[in-house]
């Protein structure tokens, strides 16, 4: 009966002596005991004590930040540090890192800022079209009939002299009988007065010396064009009756032709008359034209904002016919050297336009540049840039993101003197996010320097708690539009007995990526434009908050 007690005890004895030596054994494996018996663990922790966190956020809203650890209020899951020597960090980061792999995997593709000469050379597209000061106006000199309609048609080309039709003229008939009997008298004074009628009634030299020579009245002429060319409008038909005056046919000629080409009005300050242009045709692509600019008409395009640049060719042979397609080079002089990168290099956001710069392998920081004209697949850069600089020509997009979550500051085209740590120390500079950002100081949880404080007016929208949301005018020092907006209170009670849509006015500073009101009081003037206050502003609460969200590139 005493067996089964002492077994069992004996297997709780051997089961407690296993316990123990596991216990020992995993205690003597763990990286927190040293060769000199020491922990680690304790060393672990001071080191980690040692980063310092920025801030806390959600990997799922990156953009929303936090100074307490904790769940995050959008996601069940916990809330991520972010320490000031993270790579791209909002502390002075010199921009965002990328992995070998992921340049891979990306296909980022880098160029070299190039310096290139610059030549003044426009490229456009015309038509061809017929000169319209080559033009010749067929009318009918004298009262008739309409005997006969030689075989024409509009968009025939004929030479010069080309019948037309015959025409009776009965005016002409009689005043040329009249002539002959006057001049068979051999009465010359009343003989030259005859033949002078003639010449006042329409009829050419040539009809009167046939009239001369023959000694018969000739009742039908035939009409025939001055000049030779396309027969653009033909208004003579047998049997019909003319008047004098009347236009017959209209007649353009074909020696020369215009090349009207649409050149964008924003390109118009670099064309000039008499300037040398390239022409080339389909239908001659191996033979290009040269010629020069005739005309700049007056009147631009309401749809297109386009402006006509007009170019006279020769045309022998009649191989350039009106409505063919060309192509139009216009030359210009030497305009000097430029720094050039990739047209595909640039981001333009509608407000600025950003080059991802190649700091060190892996590490890409975007800079604001000025940009000139485009030359080839290239485009100028005035400022920004500097000669052998490397810069993302592909995948800078997605770079790009990265930068705006990150909050990652865009140096502002001035070259590259500045270090990207001084500009993320900078009150108020606008970072790759279009937002003005300014780092505290680690040590004093200050503002890198007092003028981080801007001064606006606007109305309550909504007070709760610490938060203040207010309808706010712009500020120019931040490049903030009018916008409503959250603001955390600096303390508690300072908006009390502020109720909706009462005008305030407020000074508030930034706090890394959040806006903290410093003051705050009603305003019974009336709006004004807000200008940057120059006030030192108070030491900033430490009381949870959520990051203000730039919303994006401006």
């Amino acid at each position: 009966m005493n067996a089964q007690p002492k077994k069992i005890a004996a297997a709780i004895a051997l089961l407690a002596a296993g316990l123990a030596a596991g216990w020992g054994l995993a205690t003597w494996r763990s990286p927190s005991h040293t060769a000199s018996g020491q922990a680690a663990t304790p060393a672990a922790s001071a080191a980690s004590a040692e980063r310092q966190v920025l801030y806390w956020y959600d990997p799922m809203k990156p953009d929303m930040k936090f100074d307490k650890p904790g769940k995050s209020p959008y996601m069940d899951m916990p809330l991520q540090p972010k320490y000031a020597d993270e790579a791209g960090g909002a502390a002075g980061g010199t921009g965002v890192a990328v992995s070998p792999q992921a340049v891979q995997s990306l296909g980022l593709r880098v160029a070299t800022a190039e310096k290139q000469a610059l030549e003044s050379r426009v490229d456009a597209v015309g038509t061809v079209q017929l000169n319209e000061r080559d033009v010749s106006i067929v009318q009918a000199r004298a009262a008739g009939f309409v005997e006969r309609v030689y075989a024409r048609a509009p968009g025939d080309v004929i030479g010069a002299g080309a019948p037309l039709a015959d025409v009776l003229h009965p005016e002409w008939l009689a005043a040329q009988q009249e002539y002959l009997a006057v001049r068979a008298t051999g009465d010359a004074e009343l003989a030259r007065a005859a033949r002078q009628r003639l010449v006042l009634l329409g009829m050419t030299a040539g009809l009167i010396e046939r009239v001369e020579r023959s000694g018969q009245p000739l009742a039908t002429t035939t009409i025939s064009t001055p000049s030779g060319g396309l027969i653009a409008e033909l208004m003579v038909r047998q049997g019909m009756t003319v008047e004098g005056g009347m236009t017959l046919a209209r007649i353009n000629g074909l020696s020369t032709v215009w090349v009207e080409a649409a050149l964008p009005e924003v390109q118009a300050a670099s064309v000039a008359v008499g300037q040398p242009a390239t022409v080339r045709l389909a239908a001659a692509a191996t033979e290009p034209l040269r010629g020069k600019v005739s005309a700049i008409l007056p009147e631009a395009n309401a749809e297109t904002r386009t402006l006509r640049v007009r170019i006279e060719l020769p045309n022998p042979g009649q191989r350039l016919r009106a409505g063919m397609f060309a192509q139009v080079q216009l030359q210009g002089g030497m305009q000097g050297e430029a720094v050039t990168v990739p047209a595909e290099a640039v981001i333009r956001t509608g407000r600025r336009a950003l080059v991802y710069v190649l700091d060190a392998p892996g590490r890409y920081r975007p800079v604001e540049v000025e940009l000139g004209p485009e030359v080839g697949v290239r485009i100028v850069v005035r400022r920004g840039i500097e000669p052998g600089q490397q810069v993302v020509a592909s995948g800078q997009f997605l770079i790009d993101s990265e930068a705006s979550l990150r909050g990652i500051v865009a140096q502002a085209g001035a070259g590259t003197s500045s270090s990207p740590a001084a500009l993320a120390a900078a009150p108020g500079h606008e970072g790759a996010h279009g937002a003005a950002s300014a780092t505290p100081n680690p040590k004093t949880s200050q503002p890198a320097a007092a003028a981080n404080t801007f001064e606006t007016s606007g109305r309550v929208v909504e007070v709760e708690g610490d938060t203040i949301t207010l309808d706010h005018q712009a500020v120019p020092a931040l490049k903030w539009p009018a916008m409503t907006m959250p603001f955390k209170l600096e303390r508690s009670g300072m908006a009390k007995g502020l109720k909706s849509q009462d005008a305030v006015r407020f000074s508030f500073r930034m706090q890394g990526d959040e806006a903290v009101v410093v003051a705050i009081a009603r305003d019974t003037a009336p709006p004004s434009k807000p200008a940057p206050a120059a006030a030192p502003a108070p030491a900033p609460s430490q009381d949870a908050h959520a990051g203000h969200g730039t919303g994006g590139r401006q």
